[in-house]
């Protein structure tokens, strides 16, 4: 370019020398164009690349964690949403800097050789300039990081509040208790105050880069000062002085987005350390190793202590329990009597803190707990309902079995629940969800609270292998109808095998083999309903009182008389 202009500037000649000239700079510039569109393309396969290496190390990591604290730490629920963070945006500004920096850098060391060329000085000039550019970006990429992590648990917050406004499950209470604009203030609220964490740090980086732009614009003034001086004294031609103005432009341009990439790594870089330290990070149950054999005697806690967290309360005090191959247990007692997070230390998504459970007189946590846990099936008190199809629902529970179509109707048929899943528009295949087209683009249908709990019951019904059966508080959404055939047929379904029953309605445990009385994390009475009764402890006051209630002197047929009557009219229905 600078020798097509001399040639301009000297005056009439040859049209062959200026053409060639010409044809070499639309060359050069259409080399460039093409150069920067394949480093687009190639730079975009690279941060796929690694993007979907990244997110799938973070989701299998997560996926190997052996227990539940770490789920339930909102400390950790940061960490896990800035290593997402981090896994999602750091590959893509890494993978890029490292495409375009090469692209930079070769036309910085051509900008930078050209200046230097037309005037040595202005190198020295130009690293001058550079070092606070770059301790100044750095700077920002600290804070950054340090607003990201601080904004963390707002904008988890801000999320949550929006969810709730947005999503299904509070909809009913969001517009019955008139919630809409109480939880929008909220969420404003929270928005609000990340806005203006991020709004410091961009007004520092502003008054950053500003101290840059006028450290840049000065050095290129006394640069392109100079070389006109020398053009003027006939040191320089016309063209050196338009090659250098040029270059100059362009290397600010180039240093700026470089500068600015840089910035953006390092910002990520720094995010990342979330990242290795979920990565690197170490479970919050350290996972045995030993294979898991077949129950044949007993699970038994002993001695079992358990708290929440080393300040907060005693959940279980001390508990001992026997729970025998063949026969049933069940597990009973006031709200907050420790019954859910016995079941969950038996599941080992925790670990005592004292004493021990032993599977055949071996401490379960010798283990290993995905060995442990496929011989172990349970239907939660807060189960879950999947965006999936019904099929899918109750396949959970037995992956192997997903797709036996015979194998799930029979589950779905223990639980009651065949009739109503013949009923629905795709029968097995319909979408159980008002979030989610099904596979035909139709819509998904949501089930009554019963229907759903019967659902999970499934799943659990369906792992038929497992030495150990939980059931928390299994029919707690049913109607009386329904329990009664649901615990009839579980009953049938655990003659000759080991399950351990969670339930407050005390009629529905009374044919157990054991019953266990937990109150304030302690076993305060054990054996038959009979045996109970007699004592007149604990269970028998719980019994009486809910006996009671059922009482009514003007109620004179036996519930067993009506149960016949109804079902030798056809009246009844389990699974409606």
């Amino acid at each position: 370019m600078k020798l097509l202009i001399d040639r301009l500037v000297a005056g009439p000649q040859g049209a062959a020398p200026i053409l060639l000239l010409a044809l070499g700079a639309a060359l050069a510039g259409g080399a460039a164009v093409v150069i920067g569109e394949l480093s687009m393309y190639v730079g975009a396969r690279v941060q796929r690349a690694v993007t979907l290496h990244v997110q799938s190390g973070l989701s299998r990591r997560v996926n190997r964690l052996v227990g539940l604290r770490h789920f339930e730490d909102p400390s950790y629920q940061d960490r896990m949403r800035l290593a997402a963070q981090a896994a999602d945006t750091t590959p893509n500004e890494t993978a890029m800097f490292a495409l375009e920096g090469l692209r930079q850098g070769i036309a910085v060391t051509g900008f930078v050789g050209t200046l230097i060329a037309i005037w040595p000085p202005i190198g020295l000039l130009l690293l001058a300039a550079a070092v606070p550019a770059y301790l100044g970006q750095r700077a920002t990429a600290h804070r950054h990081a340090a607003a990201a992590q601080a904004m963390s648990p707002v904008q988890r917050r801000q999320y949550y509040y929006r969810s709730l406004m947005t999503e299904r499950r509070a909809a009913k209470e969001v517009r019955l208790f008139g919630l809409g604009d109480f939880f929008h203030g909220r969420m404003m609220a929270t928005l609000t105050r990340g806005t203006n964490v991020e709004l410091a740090v961009q007004r520092r980086a502003a008054l950053i880069q500003s101290g840059i732009a006028v450290l840049n614009a000065v050095v290129g003034g006394i640069g392109v000062g100079v070389v006109a001086w020398r053009a003027a004294r006939g040191s320089a031609t016309v063209g050196d002085v338009t090659l250098f103005v040029a270059a100059v432009a362009a290397l600010q341009g180039a240093l700026g987005g470089l500068l600015s990439s840089l910035g953006r790594v390092q910002a990520g870089v720094l995010l990342m350390r979330h990242y290795t330290a979920v990565m690197d990070g170490t479970d919050d149950l350290v996972d045995g190793t030993n294979p898991v054999p077949p129950l044949r005697h007993c699970v038994e806690l002993r001695d079992v202590w358990f708290r929440y967290s080393p300040a907060g309360p005693w959940v279980l005090r001390g508990v001992n329990l026997t729970i025998p191959v063949g026969q049933s247990v069940g597990l009973v007692g006031l709200n907050g009597a420790g019954k859910t997070t016995l079941v969950k230390i038996l599941c080992r998504l925790y670990a005592p803190e004292r004493g021990v459970i032993l599977w055949d007189g071996v401490d379960i946590a010798t283990f290993e707990a995905a060995q442990l846990r496929r011989r172990i099936s349970a239907t939660f008190q807060d189960f879950v309902t999947y965006d999936m199809t019904v099929r899918e629902n109750i396949g959970i529970g037995d992956l192997s079995k997903m797709d036996d179509a015979d194998r799930v109707r029979r589950a779905a048929t223990a639980c009651g629940l065949s009739g109503a899943v013949d009923e629905l528009p795709e029968g097995y295949e319909t979408m159980v969800s008002l979030s989610f087209f099904g596979a035909s683009e139709n819509r998904g249908v949501m089930l009554s609270g019963g229907q759903l709990q019967r659902l999970a019951i499934a799943r659990s019904v369906l792992r038929d292998g497992a030495d150990l059966l939980i059931l928390d508080e299994p029919s707690s959404g049913l109607d009386a109808m329904a329990e009664h055939h649901l615990h009839a047929t579980l009953s049938a379904r655990r003659a000759g095998g080991t399950s351990l029953l969670v339930s407050h309605r005390l009629g529905a445990l009374r044919d157990a083999d054991l019953l266990v009385v937990l109150s304030e994390g302690e076993v305060a009475e054990r054996g038959t309903h009979d045996e109970l009764m007699a004592a007149e402890g604990v269970y028998a006051t719980l019994f009486s009182l809910q006996a009671t209630s059922y009482q009514d002197d003007r109620v004179t047929q036996r519930v067993d008389d009506v149960v016949g009557l109804a079902h030798a009219g056809g009246i009844i229905r389990l699974d409606s």
